[in-house]
C-alpha cells in the first residue's frame, strides 16, 4: 500500500515537472492590443525529455519570438539558434550540430481550430493562451541534417550531396503581407522530415 502511494506520489511530481517546464513556452494573448510583442525562450535536455520524442535528446537554444496581432490573425516568427548533440551515421561519434533557423507560424482567428498547412492554423476566437513549444521543437527538427556525419568526416562531395538534399526537401512559401485583408498565397514542396514529425506527434 505504501509503495502504491509513492508510486503515485512520485507520478505526480513528474507530472508537475512537465507542465512546469513546457508552461515557460506559454504566451497569454488575451488582452493583447495590436502590435509587436516579443519574447525570447531557451531550451535544453529537459526540453526534449518532455517533448516525448525520440529524435533528439541534447541541445541547448535559444529562441527569439516576434508576435505580431492584428484583429484577424496572430504572426509568429522564431529565430532560432543552437547546437544539437547528434550521432554520426558512418563512425557512431557524437558530435554538436549547429542550428540556425529562421521560421514563421500564422494563426488566423476562427470557429474552430484546424491546421490548414504547416505555416498556417485557425484557432478558436476565445483562445485565451497559446503554448509554442511544439513549434519550436518542429522547427529545430526540420533544421536537422538528413545526413549525420561527424564534421571531420565531412568532404566537400558530401557537403556537395547534404546541400542537395537541403534543396529537394526545403518548403518555400510567399506572402503578400502583413496587413489585414492581404491574402496568403504558399507554395509548397513535400518534405519527409515533416511526415516523420507528423507521425511523432500521433
Amino acid at each position: 500500500m505504501f509503495f502504491i502511494k509513492l508510486k503515485h506520489i512520485t507520478f505526480a511530481l513528474l507530472l508537475t515537472e512537465k507542465v512546469k517546464e513546457l508552461s515557460k513556452y506559454n504566451i497569454d494573448i488575451y488582452g493583447l492590443e495590436d502590435k509587436q510583442y516579443d519574447y525570447d525562450m531557451e531550451s535544453g535536455d529537459a526540453f526534449f525529455e518532455e517533448m516525448e520524442q525520440e529524435l533528439i535528446e541534447h541541445g541547448h537554444f535559444k529562441t527569439h519570438v516576434v508576435l505580431n496581432k492584428s484583429a484577424t490573425m496572430i504572426q509568429l516568427r522564431f529565430h532560432t539558434t543552437g547546437s544539437v548533440t547528434l550521432t554520426c551515421d558512418r563512425s557512431l561519434e557524437t558530435f554538436e550540430e549547429p542550428i540556425d533557423s529562421d521560421e514563421r507560424i500564422i494563426l488566423k482567428f476562427g470557429d474552430h481550430n484546424e491546421e490548414l498547412t504547416e505555416e498556417i492554423e485557425i484557432i478558436g476566437r476565445n483562445t485565451n493562451r497559446i503554448n509554442v513549444a511544439r513549434y519550436i521543437f518542429d522547427f529545430i527538427a526540420l533544421s536537422l541534417p538528413v545526413k549525420k556525419l561527424h564534421p571531420s568526416l565531412r568532404s566537400e562531395e558530401d557537403e556537395f550531396d547534404l546541400e542537395d538534399d537541403e534543396e529537394e526537401g526545403t518548403l518555400v512559401y510567399t506572402s503578400g503581407g502583413t496587413e489585414e485583408g492581404d491574402e496568403t498565397e504558399e507554395e509548397e514542396k513535400v518534405d519527409p522530415r515533416w511526415e516523420a514529425l507528423k507521425k511523432l506527434k500521433k
